[in-house]
């Protein structure tokens, strides 16, 4: 693989080993939902949670094809059914409730699934209760599912405001890339920010 920091020739295996950091130049490449998993919890162990989500195509949008279409060669390609994952398991000996975003998903956008499974996460935080991590990785919301997509943004927010009535940490880990309304939403209010 060719590094983009330093454009240095790497083994694969070694730069999976490295957790897709660049041995020579510290340039960090992009890691999925599960590796991030994998990296936090305890001895790797950890419950995958909401894995049967998946966006629905309610407008039935087409541009260059229609958008159940590029939904499902998104699934066939990555192995995801949407552009989030989540998780609970120990970090540290703590149960914490983890969301991961991936990029790889349709450019990580957030649309009514991600919304759902970023939601699951905040909620078994509350009824734990108990910490919660989100990291993001997404180019914002997802313009296919129109307003439903931005409804998403302040659902997620909602909850976030019972989670901190209860005095629990939102730790919010902001990755390449974290822009438009994940940015204006979620991923601007942790208690935390890395």
């Amino acid at each position: 693989i060719k590094c983009a920091g330093c454009e240095a020739i790497l083994n694969w295996r070694e730069w999976d080993e490295n957790h897709r950091v660049c041995h020579k130049c510290n340039h960090h490449g992009r890691i999925s939902a599960l590796d991030y998993f994998e990296l936090l919890f305890d001895r790797k162990q950890f419950e995958l949670h909401d894995t049967d989500i998946i966006s629905s195509d309610p407008l039935g949008f087409t541009d260059r094809k229609p958008y159940d279409a590029r939904a499902a060669e998104a699934r066939k390609k990555t192995g995801l059914n949407d552009a989030a994952r989540r998780a609970t398991g120990m970090i540290d000996g703590r149960w914490v409730s983890v969301v991961s975003m991936d990029f790889s998903f349709i450019g990580g956008s957030m649309g009514s699934a991600v919304g759902e499974i970023i939601a699951g996460g905040i909620r078994a935080a509350i009824e734990k209760p108990g910490p919660l991590v989100i990291i993001s990785q997404s180019g914002g919301a997802r313009m296919m599912e129109g307003a439903l997509s931005l409804m998403q943004l302040a659902k997620t927010s909602a909850l976030l405001t019972k989670l901190d009535a209860l005095g629990q940490p939102y730790i919010s880990v902001l990755t390449h890339p974290t822009t438009g309304g994940v940015t204006a939403s979620f991923a601007m209010l942790g208690d935390v920010h890395i």
